[in-house]
């Protein structure tokens, strides 16, 4: 996809007012740069904004031309009018869409769930067996969340090259904007309840591959709902999508190499980073510094990305301000700190996105990725996953198992173990990743009592310290019951009171209701 020249201008109406935004924006950056820049209003009255930038937390649902939509999600289009949610009830909001029609008839010899460097790489390693492959991706284009692009970022050329080859390919169906919803197919038919802005349908395959990816992981603390708080990697896709930060003082904390990576692109949109504090101490960064001439790439990424703003043994313990952050208190060895700033970033790891493979019962392995043999098969025949599902490790090892998976779901199991070898090398790096960068027990403490836990829904920790599961809490609060559908909040209690949530039985996502009605009337839907 080619973006518009950045100097490029279109105007939309923001509730009622017409504005001017780059070409190429998100909704998102639309509203924050308008004051104030909330999207929303919770269910508690306060203000909320975009947080994780990646379409997982619905921070930033809002009403486009009269559909809920996602922010962070959808780029602007000239005329395009966006409407702010400040009601509870939105879901029926978006249920009468007569315009939106339901194709029940679609057929592809491979699926592939996500257009990230493992989906890519998969559907070219597929391509020349001329089978009818479809690859989906939930963002306006393909390159997953590493490779996000728009007018605040110049794609890599790893990335414009694979999107040059799929496009050559023309037995490679590419569809952007268009996500999985739930589960839509019969015994021995298998399909996936598909949606886009426009329609939905079932999506029938003879083999799926889950390049589903990661989302951060995102730890409760004091503070942390306030507009201008965010994840390390949703600060990152904000800034790639016109988020404006030019000017604007940042702290980023967390731990992994995902903090650098973010503080570099927000000192590109012209942000400047005060303080980047990472929870591991300078032992341990030494140590994972010192293994990585094994791979002279990230070596060189990880030199030309180190800012001498960079703390270690720090971590947040509290944002503050008045309808949005404007000071951070941080811990740091020898104390502690406060900060003056505009923006917040914190990110304290990945976590694989297995809902869906969950759903079609395959297996978790120790990490909690789904689990694969050597050919990147699941545990369930006829479907195989690649990439941070199956385990956090880089974009290397991404398309190495998305070219394996590509491969064997096509019978090429001789080309998929030639790469065995690639693979086990960038596996090495996965598992340095894993051992330097695990989280210090006490960013585990840092909720108050009235430090809300579940975001969508407002419940605060409070009201969960009593429950024994993931379950009790979900018939004693509402838990996991909003928008995302715990996503966010799944992860987090899992780290803080090691709940394991249970998977999605049918419904992977808020749906319209034409989408379900059409989907039922035609006996698609399981039982």
């Amino acid at each position: 996809m080619t973006f518009p020249r950045k100097s490029a201008r279109l105007r939309i109406r923001l509730d009622g007012q017409q504005v001017s935004v780059a070409a190429g924006s998100s909704v998102a950056a639309a509203l924050a740069a308008r004051p104030p820049s909330n999207s929303r209003v919770s269910v508690s009255g306060e203000r909320r904004a975009a947080f994780c930038g990646m379409g997982v937390c619905h921070e930033c649902r809002v009403l486009i031309d009269g559909h809920l939509r996602l922010a962070c999600q959808t780029r602007c289009r000239e005329g395009m009018q966006v409407d702010t949610v400040l009601e509870r009830g939105y879901e029926t909001r978006d249920a009468i869409a007569p315009d939106n029609p339901v194709d029940h008839d679609s057929h592809c010899d491979l699926l592939i769930i996500g257009a990230g460097p493992a989906g890519m790489a998969a559907a070219l390693a597929a391509g020349p067996s001329g089978r009818a492959i479809v690859l989906v991706d939930d963002n306006p284009a393909a390159g997953g969340q590493i490779w996000r692009d728009g007018p605040g970022t110049t794609l890599p050329a790893p990335a414009r090259r694979l999107r040059e080859h799929i496009a050559r390919h023309v037995n490679i169906k590419l569809l952007c904007e268009t996500r999985v919803v739930g589960l839509a197919g019969l015994p021995g038919k298998p399909a996936l309840m598909l949606e886009d802005t426009r329609r939905g349908w079932a999506q029938h395959y003879g083999a799926l591959i889950l390049c589903t990816g990661a989302r951060e992981l995102l730890l409760p603390f004091p503070g942390w709902t306030l507009p201008g708080v965010t994840g390390a990697g949703g600060l990152q896709a904000l800034a790639k999508s016109g988020v404006p930060l030019r000017g604007q003082r940042i702290v980023i904390a967390g731990t992994g190499p995902l903090l650098l990576a973010a503080a570099h692109s927000a000192r590109k949109a012209g942000a400047r980073v005060v303080r980047i504090a990472e929870q591991a101490d300078w032992r341990t960064l030494l140590r994972f510094a010192c293994r990585l001439p094994r791979w002279p790439g990230k070596a060189m990424q990880a030199a030309a990305l180190f800012s001498p703003h960079l703390r270690s043994a720090s971590h947040v313990l509290e944002a503050t301000g008045d309808g949005r952050v404007q000071q951070v208190r941080l811990s740091r060895a020898d104390g502690e700190e406060q900060i003056a700033c505009h923006r917040l970033a914190c990110g304290f790891g990945l976590v694989p996105n297995t809902k869906l493979g969950q759903m079609l019962g395959c297996e978790l392995d120790a990490h909690q990725g789904l689990r694969v043999d050597d050919m990147q098969q699941t545990s369930v025949a006829g479907v195989f996953a690649a990439g941070e599902c199956t385990g956090i490790g880089g974009n290397e090892r991404a398309r190495v198992q998305g070219a394996m998976a590509g491969h064997a779901a096509v019978g090429e199991l001789t080309q998929a173990a030639r790469l065995i070898p690639d693979l086990a090398h960038w596996q090495g790096f996965a598992m340095a990743l894993r051992g330097h960068f695990a989280l210090h027990p006490s960013l585990l403490s840092l909720a108050r009592p009235d430090t809300l836990i579940c975001r969508c829904e407002d419940v605060p920790h409070a009201a969960l310290v009593a429950c024994q599961s993931w379950i009790d809490a979900k018939l004693h609060t509402r838990c996991g019951m909003g928008a995302c559908q715990g996503r966010i909040c799944g992860a987090a209690t899992q780290a803080l009171y090691g709940w394991q949530p249970a998977p999605p039985r049918h419904l992977l996502a808020p749906a319209r209701v034409d989408t379900l009605a059409g989907l039922a009337s035609h006996s698609q839907f399981p039982d």
